[in-house]
This record gives C-alpha cells, sequence and structure tokens, in this order.
C-alpha cells in the first residue's frame, strides 16, 4: 500500500513508518519538525494515497491541555479540518483515513470518581449529536473531529476513528507522565516526584499495541468509533513504584497537588477491541524495556 503518516517523526508517527515500512508499504511521511507541514501539504497537494494515518497534533500531553488550550485547541482545529477537507478533494483516494481521536472526548463526569472505581469507558457513551462535557478544549477538538469524520464518511469517505486512552513507550517524550517517570527512575531521583495526587488511574497501552491495533482495525474495515485500550487500570502512584522497584531502589515519593494531573479515573473497555486485535504487551513489560532501552534526546 501507498501511505501517508502525518506527523511521522512524532512518538506516535514514528512507530508507524517504522512498522509501515517492515511489512513493505510505501511510505510518505510528513512533519514539520523536518521542514514539511502537514498544512501545507493538505491545502495544496493531490496525491493519492491507499491509507492516510493522521498522527499530526500538537503536543497533548497534560501541561499543554491545561496551559496551552488555545495553541493546543485551534492547532489541533486546523490541521484536523484541513486533512478532511483534502481527503474529500482527493476521493477516491485515499482508501481509508485514520483519525486519531482520544480518550479526553468522553464526559468527564464519568471520570471523576476514582475511589468509587468508576466503570470502564464504552464507545456508546459519546452521543455525537449530544455529547456531554469533555476534558477540556482537546477533547473538545475531538469530539469535532470525529463529526468531521462523520460527514466524510457521508460524502462516501472510508474513515476509522479509534480512541487512544494512555500511550506509551520506551522512546516517549518526558512531557508525558511514563517518559517523565522514566527518567526519573533512571536517574534514581530521591525523592520521586508525582504530579497530582497519585491516585489518578490510567489504562496504559504500549506504542506497539497502539500501531498493532490501528492497522488491525484498518485491515478488518473497522470505522470505529474503537476504544485502544486494556480494560486495566493502574494508578500513578502504583506506576512510579513498579519503575522504582524494577531500578532498584526505594525513595520517597513526594506530591504535587496543584500541578495539572487530569481526570481521576480513565480505563477503557477493550471489548470492541478485542473483534479485531488484543494487546499483547503488559505494563509491567512495557517498563521494563523502558529502563532497558538507551536514553533518549528529546
Amino acid at each position: 500500500m501507498k501511505v501517508l503518516v502525518s506527523g511521522s517523526s512524532g512518538f506516535l508517527g514514528r512507530h508507524f513508518v517504522e512498522t509501515l515500512e517492515d511489512r513493505g508499504d510505501v511510505v510518505v511521511g510528513v512533519d514539520i519538525r523536518d521542514g514539511q507541514d502537514a498544512l501545507d501539504l493538505f491545502r495544496r497537494d493531490r496525491s493519492r494515497f491507499d491509507v492516510v494515518i493522521h498522527c499530526a497534533a500538537v503536543a497533548p500531553h497534560r501541561a499543554a491541555i491545561d496551559g496551552r488550550a488555545l495553541t493546543v485547541g485551534a492547532g489541533g482545529l486546523e490541521l484536523d479540518s484541513a486533512m478532511f477537507q483534502w481527503a474529500a478533494r482527493t476521493r477516491p483516494r485515499p482508501g481509508r483515513v485514520v483519525y486519531f481521536s482520544s480518550s479526553a472526548a468522553y464526559p468527564i463526569e464519568l471520570q471523576r470518581d476514582c475511589a468509587r472505581r468508576s466503570r470502564p469507558l464504552r464507545e456508546d457513551d459519546i452521543d455525537l449529536h449530544e455529547p456531554e462535557q469533555p476534558d477540556a478544549i482537546y477533547g473538545h477538538v475531538k469530539l469535532t473531529g470525529e463529526r468531521l469524520a462523520a460527514a466524510y464518511r457521508a460524502l462516501g469517505g472510508a474513515v476509522t476513528v479509534v480512541r487512544p486512552f494512555s500511550g506509551y513507550g520506551e522512546d516517549q517524550s518526558a512531557s508525558f507522565p511514563f517518559g517523565a517517570f522514566r527518567d526519573r527512575a533512571r536517574r534514581r531521583e530521591d525523592p520521586f516526584v508525582i504530579w497530582g495526587t497519585g491516585e489518578q488511574v490510567r489504562d496504559w497501552v504500549h506504542v506497539d499495541d497502539v500501531v498493532g491495533a490501528v492497522l488491525a482495525a484498518v485491515d478488518a474495515e473497522h470505522d470505529g468509533p474503537l476504544n485502544i485500550s486494556t480494560g486495566v487500570g493502574t494508578s500513578m502512584a502504583e506506576l512510579a513504584a513498579m519503575f522504582c522497584a524494577e531500578a532498584g531502589y526505594d525513595p520517597r515519593f513526594e506530591y504535587l497537588p496543584d500541578r495539572p494531573a487530569g481526570v481521576a479515573y480513565r480505563v477503557g473497555d477493550p471489548t470492541l477491541l478485542h473483534e479485531v486485535y488484543i494487546p499483547q504487551v503488559s505494563l509491567a513489560e512495557g517498563m521494563k524495556r523502558a529502563l532497558a532501552a538507551p536514553p533518549i534526546n528529546m
């Protein structure tokens, strides 16, 4: 296949590029970090692709979501809108578009109560016609993107909408919690700092499984929306303790409740995902890989 990967030098994008090239696909990557603005391509280019994997986004980590809402919101909407308009102009190619929504699109009311362990989030918890309050402007951007996907589908375009939960990997930036914890454990920091109370729970999905799930959904022509999740919740405090145990030291944990921490409990129901793909990499294995991998420079 001929595949376009937008945001090809980012965390997700570079893993897609590597996997697609390994399996023999022809990959065209575009990333502003390489001097190629995806917006320019979407506005002017009329190339045809079999699949478009749209990873381009504005740094969706917690500090950016809470601290640079205008940049994250406006930049994300501009990219998504331009991509879908371009895809509509070039039909019948691309044969299929992959749109990365987010678990942030789910109603925050379903993610508030960690004490009673809120239930896993199901795809039908979002009603695009009457959506409830999502997580910050970023969540609104993703809801709008899903509605753009529906409009593109109504024109005859094929699109797979996925909602990844907390993706991670050994080469993830320290701007994200997993990458930050990896680096603190490597440096054997004491105290070990955790933003928030440490009780906030996330559904951690290894990047290999994100890529595997998306490609399986594309091969199955699954339109989605589709959670990319494990159904297993792990708190920030538990994750930190796992890292420190693997690194072989026992620090004091220091919690910073005034720093951005997000919702209390965000875990996805993987029932629909299991129809096309079952995650392979456990959190314990992914953490071991991260500590064993060479340090990254970002």
